[in-house]
């Protein structure tokens, strides 16, 4: 890490390059923070001009030279300066030297840190802004003095000024990605974003801190930070030098406002003096900023609490947060947000002793899916005698935080009193969910459903019967999954949270089944009931996601995918350390990408995605399903295989309902391997056990997967009353009159289109295909049309390559078995002279280049043009595009 790529800040270099090379030749001042990257910048600016047009000096101006007249500037002039001359002559005198040197060429005087040029050097830099062939561009640091003639030079006119912002967050990722030599866990990466405030120097720091500390590690190809900051030597003096020195009340000021942020500007008057907050305020140590009806005070840095934190005395920490707390107890805890505050200020003071207000707190946390957070203030619950409820919620968010032998633990050394059904109930259920998921103990289905016995209420045996339905769906028993969640619904005692539990299993099942409509009619209910059900089971978000997920896949929904992807549940979950809702949105994104042909970042996606769920089981073959299927897509054989051979040793059995999905990458791994006979025997054998189970939503992607493998006209499933079998496309047709939405009918339109070999048909489902953002299929569809087209020597064929060239151009590498069956194979001299015959070369251009004759080029042509279906140079360019992993661009 000693040198870091330069990455993003586009849009600045060219607009520096621009003020270069433009034929106004303005120059162009950044300014900005310490470490905000403007030296970079420049330098990266003035290495990429043309040492044949400019004459470039490049000056770092220090304090060292800034005492020295023409100190800044002594890079630049001769060491012996001509006696006897006025101010104003060596000036003069000093740019006569420069326009020598340049010899004709334009000068560039770039300047680094010109606020510390010494008085002569500044207005030596002004003379030559003046200069006709002269360009100054240069860099300042926000607030320190500017030397007049410098000064000058915006206000004059004479070059921009240009504040130089923090880096986005993209930008900060592809950062991180390029220094570490992979992608970075989106999580990671925004914290380590947000601490840097997109300073690329105090993010160099905190990512030498994390590795000098092995807090950074690395899964699957994907960097995780663990979020423990360690403070290195260099990272503290760049905030002790931006900090400076303080006094007694402006310390306490930036002390209170680091342990309470965001804290009420009136909570901060009380607790310190005015004219300190003031004072703080004015020396950019904390900012003032207008939330909703509340002005909050935050810091003006992340890291300047990081450090504050660190530094002060255990003891005084404990004061400040107990005076913080006690604050706002007296103030009254207006808002939600409130409750949460002062429990954290007294756990973190030692001075909570409220069991309720710690339990209150805890479910507050867990309601947000803050997991370490939830965890912290439950178990000071049940160390308070929060009793069972305590730990409940504690055995509750360790099974989240994969830690589900000490859940057990938590749970069995607090059993419900004798006789207290409700306590009883939740009791067995929480196990239950431990004991099934945690530890994918099978017997836990028979178990529950045994123990609903024990209760007498209708309400706590609504609560075990959706806990049991939904356990019993997962294990794919789904016709007892569906009559136990009806169960639930048809009682009016049933709480909120067990009917939509017991909904979001109909909900998933419906899905499976193609009733899309019944499904999101269900999943929206479930959505709008969220308030009444997510303080008391906020894991039900899961359930409610894995319907909804699950239908979007099946209706190829990728908008739908995008909008949950994005919303509220998901920045909490990465905020909070909900895995298991990171992970599952993960793959959500990740087969969104794939879809659309976006195979790198469907890759690094179902990667990220794979690292998250590592240490868990749940999701954890999902995710690797995934990852074979975007390896897939890629034509990656090897990693499919080794994602598939993970897939099957991390996937849970009790989660046997995500069987579609993992079937469905085995496939893909085995095609793009070669193997597509076998591939085409797994999904033959997929359909007919979907089809046995009822999952008509699942069986009509299976189905067409065998299309894109040009399978529309293989026998499938059952014998008929006419002695025969349906093929892949009748079956899809009969498919598309049961299962909801616009997809399947375009699926079976597709298999129809295959099966009759009717070129104009695959083109018209590829627009429609394209129309849903489906790019990877549209261009599947369209390679079909292709290599018929060239079969039937039509002319329409140069319009078609025409237009797969132009899908192929929408996405990132994609080798897929459909679009490799329409690839002429071109031996690798082949290649070469097509290249350059595409590019407008001659023959004897292209014999001279590769050392054959003039007549073996026109007969390497020939077999070219009968290969690619062209009848001359004129298609040869989009013949050449329309080849996955080839876009004719390269001649040499």
């Amino acid at each position: 890490m000693s040198r870091w790529e330069f990455v993003g800040r586009t849009d600045e270099l060219n607009r520096l390059l621009a003020a270069v090379t433009g034929e106004v030749g303005r120059g162009l001042f950044f300014s900005g923070s310490a470490g905000i990257g403007k030296s970079r910048l420049l330098r990266e600016g003035v290495a990429a001009l043309p040492t044949d047009r400019f004459a470039i000096w490049s000056i770092a101006a220090s304090a060292t030279t800034a005492a020295l007249p023409f100190g800044g500037l002594v890079q630049v002039l001769p060491a012996e300066q001509p006696q006897g001359l006025s101010p104003a002559g060596v000036l003069r005198w000093a740019l006569n030297v420069l326009q020598q040197q340049a010899a004709g060429r334009r000068i560039v005087l770039a300047i680094d840190d010109a606020h510390l040029l010494d008085p002569p050097s500044a207005a030596l830099v002004h003379l030559v802004a003046r200069a006709e062939n002269a360009t100054v561009v240069g860099t300042l640091r926000d607030g320190e003095q500017i030397p007049l003639p410098i000064r000058a030079l915006w206000t004059d006119d004479l070059v921009e000024h240009v504040e130089l912002t923090p880096m986005r967050q993209e930008e900060t990722t592809n950062l991180l990605a390029a220094i570490l030599g992979g992608p970075v866990d989106a999580g990671s990466a925004d914290r380590l974003g947000r601490l840097s405030a997109g300073n690329p120097l105090l993010l160099r720091e905190l990512v030498h801190a994390a590795s000098g500390s092995a807090e950074l590690k690395r899964t699957y190809g994907i960097w995780k930070w663990t979020g423990r900051l360690e403070l290195a030597p260099n990272l503290t003096d760049l905030i002790d030098t931006r900090v400076g020195k303080l006094t007694d009340g402006v310390r306490a000021v930036v002390e209170l406002v680091a342990f309470g942020e965001p804290l009420g500007l009136h909570l901060l008057r009380q607790a310190a003096d005015q004219s300190d907050v003031e004072t703080a305020e004015e020396r950019g140590l904390i900012t003032v900023v207008q939330h909703d009806r509340r002005t909050n005070v935050r810091l003006a840095h992340p890291l300047y609490g990081e450090v504050m934190r660190r530094r002060c005395p255990v003891s005084r920490t404990r004061r400040l947060q107990a005076h913080l707390a006690e604050l706002l107890e007296q103030v009254g805890k207006r808002r939600r947000d409130d409750l949460l505050r002062v429990a954290v200020w007294r756990l973190d003071s030692g001075t909570a002793q409220n069991a309720a207000l710690l339990l209150d707190a805890a479910v507050q946390a867990f309601t947000r899916y803050d997991v370490p957070l939830a965890t912290r203030l439950a178990r000071a619950a049940l160390n308070a005698d929060g009793g069972s409820d305590a730990a409940e919620l504690l055995a509750t968010i360790l099974m989240f935080a994969d830690r589900p032998e000490e859940a057990i633990e938590v749970l069995d050394a607090v059993p419900p009193a004798a006789g207290d059904e409700r306590r009883l109930c939740r009791w067995l259920t929480v196990r239950a969910m431990v004991s099934y998921w945690g530890l994918s103990r099978q017997s836990t289905v028979e178990e529950i459903a045994g123990s609903v016995e024990q209760l007498t209420d209708s309400a706590d045996r609504s609560r075990v019967h959706a806990f049991e339905a939904i356990m019993r769906l997962h294990r794919l028993d789904t016709a007892t999954a569906v009559r136990l969640s009806q169960q639930v619904l048809d009682r009016p005692a049933a709480g909120v949270a067990a009917r939509e539990l017991a909904r979001s299993t109909i909900a998933y099942v419906q899905a499976a089944q193609g009733e899309l409509s019944r499904s999101g009619t269900a999943i929206a209910q479930v959505h709008s009931a969220a308030a009444n059900w997510r303080t008391d089971m906020p894991y039900l978000q899961l359930a409610l996601e894995l319907a909804r997920g699950t239908r979007l896949m099946l209706t190829g929904d990728l908008a739908g995918i995008d909008a949950i992807v994005a919303d509220e549940f998901a920045d909490l979950a990465g905020e909070g350390d909900f895995r298991l809702g990171t992970g599952y949105l993960a793959i959500l994104q990740a087969y969104a990408a794939r879809m659309r042909g976006q195979s790198d970042a469907a890759l690094r996606t179902s990667l990220g995605a794979c690292a998250v769920l590592a240490t868990s089981r749940v999701y954890a073959g999902l995710a690797q399903a995934e990852r074979a299927q975007s390896a897939a897509l890629r034509g990656d054989a090897a990693q499919a295989a080794a994602a598939m051979a993970e897939a099957d040793r991390t996937h849970a059995p009790g989660m046997a309902v995500l069987y579609p999905w993992l079937e469905q990458a085995r496939a893909g791994a085995l095609a793009a391997s070669g193997d597509v006979p076998g591939a085409a025997k797994q999904l033959s054998e997929l359909v007919d056990r979907l089809r046995s189970d009822g999952f008509a939503g699942h069986e009509v992607h299976a189905l067409h997967d065998l299309v894109r493998l040009d399978q529309a006209g293989l026998p499938v499933g059952p014998t008929c009353s006419d002695g025969g079998r349906r093929t892949v496309a009748q079956r899809l047709a009969e498919l598309s009159e049961r299962v909801d939405g616009a997809l399947p009918p375009l699926l079976a339109r597709h298999a129809r289109a295959a099966a009759t070999d009717s070129p104009t048909d695959l083109l018209a489902v590829a627009d429609d295909y394209a129309a849903l953002e489906l790019t990877v299929y549209a261009a599947e569809a369209t390679s079909q049309a292709v290599q018929r087209l060239r079969r039937q020597h039509s002319p329409a064929a140069t319009d078609a390559r025409e237009r797969l060239a132009g899908l192929l151009g929408r996405c990132e590498l994609i080798r897929t078995p459909a679009l490799q069956a329409g690839a002429p194979q071109l031996t690798e001299r082949e290649w070469q002279v097509a290249r350059l015959a595409a590019h407008g070369a001659s023959s004897r251009a292209i014999a001279e280049r590769l050392y054959l004759s003039a007549r073996t080029v026109e007969n390497h042509l020939q077999r070219i043009y009968t290969k690619l279906g062209v009848t001359g140079r004129a298609e040869l360019w989009a013949a050449l595009r329309s080849i996955p992993g080839h876009d004719g661009g390269d001649a040499g």
